[in-house]
Protein backbone atom coordinates (compact mmCIF):
# COMPACT_ATOMS: atom_id res chain seq x y z
CA UNK A 1 0.00 0.00 0.00
CA UNK A 2 1.50 3.37 -1.03
CA UNK A 3 0.96 6.34 1.29
CA UNK A 4 2.33 8.96 -1.11
CA UNK A 5 -1.11 10.36 -1.92
CA UNK A 6 -2.64 10.12 1.53
CA UNK A 7 -4.98 12.93 2.51
CA UNK A 8 -3.91 15.21 5.36
CA UNK A 9 -6.55 13.92 7.76
CA UNK A 10 -5.60 10.29 7.23
CA UNK A 11 -1.94 11.24 7.50
CA UNK A 12 -2.55 12.93 10.85
CA UNK A 13 -4.38 9.85 12.08
CA UNK A 14 -1.52 7.55 10.98
CA UNK A 15 0.97 9.70 12.86
CA UNK A 16 -1.25 9.67 15.95
CA UNK A 17 -1.46 5.86 15.76
CA UNK A 18 2.31 5.62 15.33
CA UNK A 19 2.95 7.83 18.34
CA UNK A 20 0.51 5.82 20.44
CA UNK A 21 2.33 2.62 19.48
CA UNK A 22 5.73 4.11 20.26
CA UNK A 23 4.46 5.39 23.60
CA UNK A 24 3.92 1.72 24.50
CA UNK A 25 7.01 0.38 22.72
CA UNK A 26 9.61 3.14 22.19
CA UNK A 27 12.12 2.69 19.39
CA UNK A 28 15.18 0.53 20.11
CA UNK A 29 17.54 1.78 17.41
CA UNK A 30 20.28 -0.66 16.41
CA UNK A 31 23.02 1.74 15.32
CA UNK A 32 24.02 5.39 15.80
CA UNK A 33 27.49 6.88 15.29
CA UNK A 34 27.10 9.84 17.66
CA UNK A 35 30.29 8.87 19.58
CA UNK A 36 32.36 9.28 16.43
CA UNK A 37 30.61 12.56 15.60
CA UNK A 38 31.60 13.85 19.05
CA UNK A 39 35.15 12.54 18.61
CA UNK A 40 35.78 14.39 15.34
CA UNK A 41 33.86 17.57 16.29
CA UNK A 42 36.44 20.36 16.16
CA UNK A 43 35.12 22.07 19.28
CA UNK A 44 34.19 19.07 21.43
CA UNK A 45 37.18 16.85 20.48
CA UNK A 46 35.65 13.81 22.12
CA UNK A 47 34.16 15.57 25.15
CA UNK A 48 30.39 14.88 25.37
CA UNK A 49 29.91 17.75 27.84
CA UNK A 50 31.57 20.22 25.48
CA UNK A 51 29.46 18.88 22.62
CA UNK A 52 26.28 19.91 24.43
CA UNK A 53 23.82 17.08 23.83
CA UNK A 54 21.10 18.97 25.67
CA UNK A 55 20.78 21.41 22.79
CA UNK A 56 19.57 20.84 19.23
CA UNK A 57 22.42 20.50 16.73
CA UNK A 58 20.87 21.71 13.51
CA UNK A 59 23.81 20.60 11.36
CA UNK A 60 23.87 17.12 12.89
CA UNK A 61 21.16 14.52 13.44
CA UNK A 62 21.32 13.35 17.08
CA UNK A 63 20.83 15.17 20.36
CA UNK A 64 18.73 14.71 23.47
CA UNK A 65 15.78 16.96 22.53
CA UNK A 66 15.30 15.17 19.22
CA UNK A 67 15.83 11.70 20.72
CA UNK A 68 12.92 12.53 23.02
CA UNK A 69 10.82 13.87 20.15
CA UNK A 70 11.63 10.76 18.13
CA UNK A 71 10.36 8.51 20.94
CA UNK A 72 13.64 6.60 21.23
CA UNK A 73 13.62 4.26 24.21
CA UNK A 74 16.93 2.47 23.66
CA UNK A 75 20.00 2.99 21.53
CA UNK A 76 23.02 0.95 20.51
CA UNK A 77 25.81 3.54 20.31
CA UNK A 78 28.67 2.49 18.03
CA UNK A 79 32.19 2.46 19.42
CA UNK A 80 33.63 2.74 15.93
CA UNK A 81 37.28 2.60 15.02
CA UNK A 82 38.49 2.94 11.41
CA UNK A 83 40.13 -0.13 9.95
CA UNK A 84 43.17 1.97 9.11
CA UNK A 85 43.52 3.61 12.53
CA UNK A 86 47.16 3.54 13.66
CA UNK A 87 46.10 2.30 17.11
CA UNK A 88 42.81 0.43 16.62
CA UNK A 89 42.76 -1.30 20.02
CA UNK A 90 43.33 2.00 21.79
CA UNK A 91 40.74 3.74 19.60
CA UNK A 92 38.14 1.08 20.40
CA UNK A 93 38.67 1.57 24.13
CA UNK A 94 38.54 5.34 23.77
CA UNK A 95 35.20 5.07 21.97
CA UNK A 96 33.77 2.68 24.57
CA UNK A 97 34.89 5.14 27.21
CA UNK A 98 33.26 8.02 25.31
CA UNK A 99 29.91 6.22 25.36
CA UNK A 100 30.26 5.64 29.09
CA UNK A 101 31.06 9.35 29.52
CA UNK A 102 27.89 10.24 27.58
CA UNK A 103 25.97 8.12 30.09
CA UNK A 104 27.75 9.73 33.06
CA UNK A 105 27.26 13.26 31.72
CA UNK A 106 23.48 12.80 31.43
CA UNK A 107 22.36 10.43 34.19
CA UNK A 108 18.84 11.84 34.10
CA UNK A 109 18.51 10.94 30.41
CA UNK A 110 20.51 7.76 29.79
CA UNK A 111 20.37 4.55 31.80
CA UNK A 112 23.54 2.46 31.33
CA UNK A 113 22.04 -0.72 29.85
CA UNK A 114 23.89 -4.03 29.82
CA UNK A 115 21.08 -6.57 29.36
CA UNK A 116 17.72 -6.72 27.63
CA UNK A 117 15.84 -6.22 30.91
CA UNK A 118 17.34 -2.73 31.20
CA UNK A 119 15.04 -1.53 28.42
CA UNK A 120 12.05 -1.91 30.75
CA UNK A 121 14.00 -0.38 33.66
CA UNK A 122 14.83 2.64 31.54
CA UNK A 123 11.25 3.03 30.34
CA UNK A 124 9.94 2.88 33.92
CA UNK A 125 12.42 5.59 34.89
CA UNK A 126 11.59 7.80 31.90
CA UNK A 127 15.11 7.35 30.51
CA UNK A 128 16.73 6.06 27.31
CA UNK A 129 18.51 2.72 27.66
CA UNK A 130 22.11 3.21 26.51
CA UNK A 131 23.72 0.10 25.00
CA UNK A 132 27.31 -0.16 23.77
CA UNK A 133 28.32 -1.74 20.45
CA UNK A 134 31.77 -2.09 18.93
CA UNK A 135 31.79 -1.46 15.19
CA UNK A 136 34.75 -3.20 13.62
CA UNK A 137 36.82 -6.14 14.81
CA UNK A 138 40.08 -4.45 13.84
CA UNK A 139 40.36 -3.38 17.48
CA UNK A 140 40.94 -7.01 18.48
CA UNK A 141 44.28 -6.87 16.68
CA UNK A 142 43.83 -10.58 15.92
CA UNK A 143 43.49 -11.64 19.56
CA UNK A 144 40.51 -13.09 21.41
CA UNK A 145 41.35 -11.57 24.79
CA UNK A 146 40.00 -8.06 24.06
CA UNK A 147 36.53 -9.56 23.65
CA UNK A 148 36.38 -10.23 27.39
CA UNK A 149 37.68 -6.75 28.23
CA UNK A 150 35.08 -5.21 25.96
CA UNK A 151 32.36 -7.30 27.59
CA UNK A 152 33.50 -6.22 31.05
CA UNK A 153 33.31 -2.60 29.85
CA UNK A 154 29.69 -3.08 28.81
CA UNK A 155 29.81 -4.07 25.13
CA UNK A 156 26.79 -6.14 24.13
CA UNK A 157 26.95 -6.13 20.32
CA UNK A 158 29.90 -6.41 17.94
CA UNK A 159 29.90 -5.55 14.24
CA UNK A 160 32.57 -7.93 12.97
CA UNK A 161 34.19 -5.57 10.47
CA UNK A 162 33.71 -2.24 8.74
CA UNK A 163 34.32 -1.26 5.12
CA UNK A 164 37.53 -3.28 4.81
CA UNK A 165 38.25 -7.00 5.06
CA UNK A 166 40.27 -8.15 8.07
CA UNK A 167 42.61 -11.09 8.44
CA UNK A 168 39.69 -13.28 9.53
CA UNK A 169 36.45 -11.87 8.07
CA UNK A 170 35.56 -10.43 4.67
CA UNK A 171 33.86 -7.07 4.33
CA UNK A 172 30.98 -6.46 1.95
CA UNK A 173 32.85 -3.51 0.46
CA UNK A 174 36.32 -4.98 -0.01
CA UNK A 175 38.03 -7.86 -1.78
CA UNK A 176 37.47 -11.25 -0.11
CA UNK A 177 40.43 -12.83 1.65
CA UNK A 178 38.96 -15.51 3.90
CA UNK A 179 36.20 -17.30 2.05
CA UNK A 180 33.89 -15.15 4.14
CA UNK A 181 35.13 -16.27 7.56
CA UNK A 182 38.18 -18.34 8.52
CA UNK A 183 39.10 -20.48 11.53
CA UNK A 184 39.99 -17.53 13.73
CA UNK A 185 36.77 -15.84 12.69
CA UNK A 186 34.84 -18.90 13.81
CA UNK A 187 36.65 -18.69 17.16
CA UNK A 188 35.52 -15.05 17.46
CA UNK A 189 31.95 -16.17 16.78
CA UNK A 190 32.20 -18.87 19.45
CA UNK A 191 33.56 -16.53 22.09
CA UNK A 192 30.93 -13.89 21.33
CA UNK A 193 28.31 -16.63 21.83
CA UNK A 194 29.89 -17.62 25.16
CA UNK A 195 30.00 -14.01 26.37
CA UNK A 196 26.39 -13.30 25.36
CA UNK A 197 27.39 -10.55 22.92
CA UNK A 198 25.16 -10.12 19.85
CA UNK A 199 27.01 -10.94 16.60
CA UNK A 200 26.34 -8.18 14.07
CA UNK A 201 26.74 -9.11 10.40
CA UNK A 202 26.22 -5.61 8.99
CA UNK A 203 29.30 -4.79 6.87
CA UNK A 204 30.13 -8.50 6.44
CA UNK A 205 30.27 -9.97 2.93
CA UNK A 206 27.39 -12.14 1.81
CA UNK A 207 29.55 -15.26 2.04
CA UNK A 208 30.74 -14.10 5.45
CA UNK A 209 27.12 -13.78 6.58
CA UNK A 210 26.46 -17.34 5.45
CA UNK A 211 29.56 -18.72 7.20
CA UNK A 212 28.71 -16.87 10.40
CA UNK A 213 25.19 -18.29 10.34
CA UNK A 214 26.72 -21.75 9.93
CA UNK A 215 28.96 -21.21 12.97
CA UNK A 216 26.82 -19.36 15.51
CA UNK A 217 24.90 -21.01 18.33
CA UNK A 218 22.86 -17.87 19.02
CA UNK A 219 20.73 -15.46 16.99
CA UNK A 220 22.56 -12.83 14.97
CA UNK A 221 21.67 -9.30 13.93
CA UNK A 222 22.28 -7.16 10.90
CA UNK A 223 22.14 -3.94 12.85
CA UNK A 224 21.98 -1.57 9.87
CA UNK A 225 21.21 -3.15 6.50
CA UNK A 226 18.46 -3.27 3.89
CA UNK A 227 17.21 -5.64 1.19
CA UNK A 228 19.72 -6.36 -1.59
CA UNK A 229 16.79 -7.26 -3.86
CA UNK A 230 15.63 -3.61 -3.80
CA UNK A 231 19.04 -1.90 -3.80
CA UNK A 232 22.04 -3.92 -4.92
CA UNK A 233 24.60 -2.27 -2.67
CA UNK A 234 26.77 -5.11 -1.27
CA UNK A 235 26.07 -3.83 2.25
CA UNK A 236 22.51 -5.03 1.94
CA UNK A 237 21.34 -8.57 2.76
CA UNK A 238 20.47 -11.09 0.02
CA UNK A 239 17.21 -12.99 0.20
CA UNK A 240 18.79 -16.32 1.17
CA UNK A 241 20.41 -14.72 4.24
CA UNK A 242 17.15 -13.02 5.16
CA UNK A 243 15.29 -16.33 4.95
CA UNK A 244 17.88 -17.98 7.21
CA UNK A 245 17.08 -15.47 9.96
CA UNK A 246 13.79 -17.32 10.52
CA UNK A 247 15.57 -20.50 11.67
CA UNK A 248 18.39 -18.62 13.38
CA UNK A 249 15.98 -16.42 15.34
CA UNK A 250 17.90 -13.28 14.45
CA UNK A 251 16.89 -10.02 12.83
CA UNK A 252 17.74 -7.40 10.21
CA UNK A 253 17.41 -3.74 11.19
CA UNK A 254 16.42 -1.44 8.32
CA UNK A 255 18.87 1.41 7.85
CA UNK A 256 18.64 4.99 6.63
CA UNK A 257 21.95 5.34 4.72
CA UNK A 258 20.78 6.80 1.39
CA UNK A 259 23.04 4.68 -0.82
CA UNK A 260 21.66 1.50 0.76
CA UNK A 261 18.04 2.59 0.13
CA UNK A 262 17.70 4.00 -3.36
CA UNK A 263 18.73 2.00 -6.43
CA UNK A 264 18.70 5.24 -8.41
CA UNK A 265 21.22 6.78 -6.02
CA UNK A 266 23.24 3.57 -5.97
CA UNK A 267 23.52 3.67 -9.77
CA UNK A 268 24.36 7.38 -9.72
CA UNK A 269 27.14 6.88 -7.17
CA UNK A 270 28.52 3.98 -9.18
CA UNK A 271 28.78 6.19 -12.29
CA UNK A 272 30.64 8.74 -10.22
CA UNK A 273 33.01 6.04 -8.96
CA UNK A 274 32.13 6.79 -5.34
CA UNK A 275 32.95 3.50 -3.65
CA UNK A 276 30.62 3.78 -0.67
CA UNK A 277 27.49 5.68 0.21
CA UNK A 278 28.87 6.42 3.67
CA UNK A 279 31.57 9.03 4.17
CA UNK A 280 35.12 8.17 5.20
CA UNK A 281 35.16 8.30 9.01
CA UNK A 282 37.19 11.47 9.51
CA UNK A 283 35.88 13.39 6.53
CA UNK A 284 33.06 15.78 5.72
CA UNK A 285 29.98 13.50 5.69
CA UNK A 286 28.82 15.12 2.44
CA UNK A 287 32.10 14.30 0.66
CA UNK A 288 30.93 11.22 -1.27
CA UNK A 289 28.40 13.39 -3.10
CA UNK A 290 30.38 16.58 -3.72
CA UNK A 291 32.74 15.54 -6.53
CA UNK A 292 30.21 13.43 -8.48
CA UNK A 293 27.65 16.24 -8.26
CA UNK A 294 30.16 18.62 -9.82
CA UNK A 295 30.16 16.46 -12.96
CA UNK A 296 26.78 14.77 -12.93
CA UNK A 297 24.34 17.21 -11.38
CA UNK A 298 22.43 16.79 -8.14
CA UNK A 299 22.29 13.30 -6.71
CA UNK A 300 18.93 11.47 -6.55
CA UNK A 301 17.44 11.61 -3.05
CA UNK A 302 16.47 8.58 -1.04
CA UNK A 303 13.14 8.93 0.76
CA UNK A 304 11.28 7.76 3.84
CA UNK A 305 8.85 5.94 1.56
CA UNK A 306 11.72 3.93 0.06
CA UNK A 307 12.84 2.93 3.56
CA UNK A 308 9.28 1.66 4.10
CA UNK A 309 9.62 -0.29 0.83
CA UNK A 310 12.67 -2.04 2.29
CA UNK A 311 10.86 -2.79 5.55
CA UNK A 312 8.02 -4.38 3.59
CA UNK A 313 10.51 -6.49 1.65
CA UNK A 314 12.43 -7.49 4.79
CA UNK A 315 9.19 -8.45 6.53
CA UNK A 316 7.95 -10.52 3.58
CA UNK A 317 11.28 -12.34 3.22
CA UNK A 318 12.63 -12.75 6.76
CA UNK A 319 9.26 -12.44 8.51
CA UNK A 320 7.97 -9.54 10.56
CA UNK A 321 9.33 -11.22 13.71
CA UNK A 322 12.83 -10.68 12.33
CA UNK A 323 12.81 -6.97 11.41
CA UNK A 324 13.91 -3.95 13.43
CA UNK A 325 15.22 -0.42 12.90
CA UNK A 326 18.94 0.44 12.71
CA UNK A 327 19.12 4.03 11.52
CA UNK A 328 22.90 4.50 11.25
CA UNK A 329 22.60 8.23 11.83
CA UNK A 330 26.17 9.46 11.50
CA UNK A 331 25.98 13.20 11.01
CA UNK A 332 25.77 12.95 7.23
CA UNK A 333 23.30 12.47 4.43
CA UNK A 334 19.86 11.14 5.34
CA UNK A 335 16.69 10.31 3.39
CA UNK A 336 14.03 12.92 2.80
CA UNK A 337 11.63 12.67 5.71
CA UNK A 338 14.19 11.02 8.03
CA UNK A 339 16.63 13.87 8.46
CA UNK A 340 17.28 13.30 12.17
CA UNK A 341 16.32 11.15 15.16
CA UNK A 342 13.08 13.07 15.75
CA UNK A 343 11.58 11.49 12.63
CA UNK A 344 11.09 7.87 13.75
CA UNK A 345 7.32 8.36 14.36
CA UNK A 346 6.90 9.51 10.76
CA UNK A 347 8.42 6.27 9.46
CA UNK A 348 6.06 4.27 11.67
CA UNK A 349 3.16 6.40 10.41
CA UNK A 350 4.04 5.35 6.88
CA UNK A 351 4.01 1.71 8.01
CA UNK A 352 0.56 2.30 9.54
CA UNK A 353 -0.64 3.56 6.16
CA UNK A 354 0.74 0.43 4.52
CA UNK A 355 -1.36 -1.82 6.70
CA UNK A 356 1.04 -3.05 9.36
CA UNK A 357 -0.80 -3.90 12.57
CA UNK A 358 -0.02 -2.24 15.88
CA UNK A 359 1.35 -5.56 17.09
CA UNK A 360 3.71 -5.76 14.12
CA UNK A 361 4.85 -2.19 14.68
CA UNK A 362 5.66 -2.97 18.32
CA UNK A 363 7.69 -5.98 17.21
CA UNK A 364 9.73 -3.86 14.82
CA UNK A 365 10.15 -0.93 17.18
CA UNK A 366 11.64 -2.95 20.04
CA UNK A 367 10.19 -6.40 20.78
CA UNK A 368 12.20 -8.23 18.13
CA UNK A 369 15.59 -6.87 19.16
CA UNK A 370 14.77 -7.50 22.83
CA UNK A 371 13.87 -11.11 22.03
CA UNK A 372 17.18 -11.56 20.21
CA UNK A 373 19.11 -10.08 23.12
CA UNK A 374 17.34 -12.29 25.66
CA UNK A 375 18.13 -15.40 23.62
CA UNK A 376 21.78 -14.35 23.13
CA UNK A 377 22.06 -13.79 26.88
CA UNK A 378 20.55 -17.21 27.61
CA UNK A 379 22.95 -18.94 25.21
CA UNK A 380 25.82 -17.09 26.84
CA UNK A 381 24.82 -18.24 30.31
CA UNK A 382 24.57 -21.84 29.13
CA UNK A 383 27.90 -21.82 27.32
CA UNK A 384 29.69 -20.08 30.19
CA UNK A 385 28.78 -23.03 32.42
CA UNK A 386 30.21 -25.61 30.05
CA UNK A 387 32.94 -23.93 28.00
CA UNK A 388 36.15 -22.22 29.19
CA UNK A 389 37.10 -18.85 27.71
CA UNK A 390 38.71 -19.10 24.29
CA UNK A 391 42.13 -17.55 24.10
CA UNK A 392 44.97 -17.08 21.66
CA UNK A 393 45.84 -15.09 18.57
CA UNK A 394 45.18 -15.70 14.92
CA UNK A 395 48.40 -17.68 14.49
CA UNK A 396 47.09 -20.20 17.03
CA UNK A 397 44.24 -21.16 14.68
CA UNK A 398 45.51 -23.31 11.79
CA UNK A 399 44.03 -22.44 8.46
CA UNK A 400 43.24 -18.88 9.53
Amino acid sequence: MDGSGTAAGADDNALAVARAVLARAPVFDGHNDLPWVIRIDKAARGDPIAYGLNQVHEKADTDIPRLREGMVGAQFWAAFQPTGAPHPARTALEQIDLIRRIEAAHPGVFLPARRAADYARARAAGKIASFIAVEGGVGLENSLSPLRIWHAAGVRLMTLCHNESLDWVDSATDAPRNGGLNAFGRAVIGELNRLGIVIDLAHVSHDGMRRALDATEAPVALSHANAFSLCDHPRNAPDDVLRRLRDNGGLVMATFVPGFISQRLRDWLRRGRAAYAKAPPAADPTAPFADPEAGQGQAPRATLEEVADHIERLASTAGVDHVGIGSDYFGGAAPQGLENVSRFPHLFAELVRRGFSEGDLMKMSSANVLRVMRRVEAVGRRLARTRPPAHGRIEDYPGA
